[in-house]
């Protein structure tokens, strides 16, 4: 039996997770209706490019949130709080390492060719995003970066390990270690 979906906001979330769950070259369309209950016509009213245009604003989506959550705060809180913020919000977000980052997935296969520029764009705001709080935390633009873009591969790898083993406690043991590190820097440069 086929659901009933009024808004297009309604659908992206349930088409996500099949692309989280197959990837974008398993989801076929039938997959896709098949798991979302949806019929091929309600998915193509809401997205008539089909599969490609439904990654896209998923791809979007998931930057928006990012933006709203991460990204943003990053740039304009009280570099400590909105750090600490970060840590809250992708723990939540990933569901403790349940839940894998589909733009990260998406880098790691063909598809990352389709949708470089959007893939590319959301690495890059969020190492940036981290790296401008850790400078004005009082770190040298250099420092900033190398601990921005380590934080950043430590959290996807340890949504894959954590997803891999089905062990959840990797994601939680990474970004406690990972906040950690960050707050061991914090503390060091008040003092010196």
């Amino acid at each position: 039996m086929t659901r009933t979906v009024f808004e297009k906001a309604d659908v992206i979330p349930m088409v996500a997770e099949v692309f989280r769950e197959l990837g974008y070259e398993g989801a076929s369309m039938s997959k896709i209706t098949a798991r979302t209950r949806l019929s091929k016509g309600s998915l193509y009213y809401f997205f008539p490019g089909g599969k490609e245009e439904m990654a896209a604003e998923i791809l979007a989506h998931i930057d928006k949130w990012f933006i709203s959550n991460v990204f943003e705060p990053l740039e304009r809180d009280e570099p400590h709080a909105a750090i600490q913020n970060m840590w809250r919000e992708i723990d939540a977000y990933f569901r403790s390492g349940q839940r894998i980052c589909l733009i990260g997935a998406f880098a790691l296969d063909e598809t990352r060719d389709r949708f470089a520029s959007m893939i590319r764009q959301y690495f890059k705001r969020w190492i940036d995003s981290l790296s401008a709080a850790i400078v004005r935390a009082g770190a040298s633009i250099e420092v900033a970066a190398k601990i921005s873009e380590e934080a950043i591969g430590r959290i996807q790898g340890g949504l894959i390990l954590s997803r891999a083993l089905n062990d959840e406690t990797i994601f939680e043991r990474t970004l406690v270690g990972l906040a950690e590190r960050v707050t061991e820097f914090f503390e060091a440069t008040h003092h010196d």
